[in-house]
């Protein structure tokens, strides 16, 4: 990543017009430091994606937002 802030920085220092494209990505963290470093682009495999999105807690919340629902008690609608 050291790479892509040396040369973000060397078109910034020349005012070039382009964008930077991140590939190679491997973990949540190259993703994070692509975005810090200020990236314009990142090809990301799905794989990764996935771990991006995954974590305990979020499963944790669901499922309780989920039970929550179960608990209120349903209109009937139907006419």
């Amino acid at each position: 990543m050291e790479l892509i802030r040396d040369i973000k920085k060397i078109y910034a220092n020349y005012n070039f017009k382009t964008q930077i494209i991140v590939a190679s990505v491997r973990n949540p963290m190259h993703v994070v430091n692509a975005a810090l470093i200020g990236a314009d682009i990142a090809t990301i495999p799905y794989l990764v994606i996935e771990q991006l999105i995954k974590h305990p807690l979020t499963d944790i919340g669901i499922n309780r937002f989920l039970e929550d629902f179960k608990k209120i008690p349903q209109r009937n609608n139907a006419k």
